[in-house]
């Protein structure tokens, strides 16, 4: 049999299942199983193909487990009963073995696709990415274009099938930036940076949401992630140049004090390097106690 062949039909009956497993939410509450980009459909398949071979354990012990109780039960006089055997081989090594193939197979899979699905790691495209900086707060998002000079808050939109770059970090406690119809998560922490790039295949509408506890307003730390035509959004970014709103020094201050579903805010125009400057005020933390010491 043919292993491309074999692989994809694991898939398809992996797929179906779960789907069957998640009929009275639907696919619309879980994205993970319906991949709106190149970046998730990857994940999407590594997670199927780690559930197969996990299955090749799985499965055996279950029937395995029903034919003891149906061969054993006490109706069935014709099975035969050894309380004297002890040890087999054979069955030993199958028993060892399966399990070990079954590890190494799934750390080959693990090795090669954490290094193929790393996060930092640039998307291959002819199309430049746009850049975005992203600021996790109490509880909502700021996303920062900076080629663009504005800023919205709650609201990531991007030209689907070009590549999305984003720097994340936090003006708060950690948080986990996730869009699950697009890719993985990744943290955002204070005085530091992470980097996440995603692409969408099409226009669409997707749920941005905080993945790490982080207070009373988790809940409802959720944004939109919506993938636009390219002229589509260039309207949209006409249309945020248009708000009266700037995000300065005194705005973003008022913007970064806790509040739970916080509206789609527009800023027409960002103080340079804002950016920067949030990631800087943790820093300047972190000094070493000598230095601390000596000034």
């Amino acid at each position: 049999m043919n292993i491309d062949f074999a692989c994809r039909s694991l898939r398809v009956v992996l797929t179906l299942g779960l789907v069957l497993m998640c009929a009275g939410c639907g696919l619309d509450t879980a994205p993970i199983l319906d991949p709106k980009g190149p970046i998730a459909m990857a994940e999407r398949d590594l997670l199927f193909d780690a559930i197969g071979f996990m299955l090749i354990v799985v499965i055996p012990v279950y029937v395995l487990a029903f034919g003891f109780v149906w061969r054993y039960r006490a109706s069935n006089k014709k099975a035969r009963y050894d309380p004297d055997w002890s040890y087999n081989g054979r069955l030993d090594a199958v028993i060892w073995l399966v399990p070990a193939l079954i590890i190494i197979a799934l750390g080959f899979l693990s090795w090669t696709n954490t290094h193929k699905l790393d996060p930092y790691k640039r998307l291959a495209s002819s199309v430049a990415p746009l850049e975005v900086e992203v600021v996790a707060q109490d509880w909502k998002w700021l996303f920062i274009y900076p080629k663009q000079k504005i800023a919205v808050a709650n609201e990531l939109v991007f030209p689907s099938g070009t590549p999305l770059s984003l720097r994340i970090t936090s003006d708060t406690v950690m948080n986990s930036f996730f869009i699950p119809a697009l890719g993985g998560q990744i943290y955002a922490m204070a005085g530091m940076q992470t980097r996440l790039h995603l692409l969408a295949d099409a226009p669409g509408r997707f749920v941005g949401k905080n993945m790490q506890y982080s207070g009373n307003g988790f809940a409802d730390q959720h944004f939109e992630a919506i993938a636009a035509s390219q002229p589509d959004f260039d309207a949209w970014v006409a249309k945020v140049r248009q708000s009266p709103d700037k995000l300065d020094a005194t705005a973003y201050r008022a913007l970064a004090k806790p509040s739970s579903k916080h509206p789609v805010t527009y800023y027409s125009a960002v103080e340079p390097k804002l950016f920067d400057k949030i990631i800087v005020k943790y820093s300047r933390n972190l000094a070493r106690p000598d230095q601390a010491t000596a000034k």
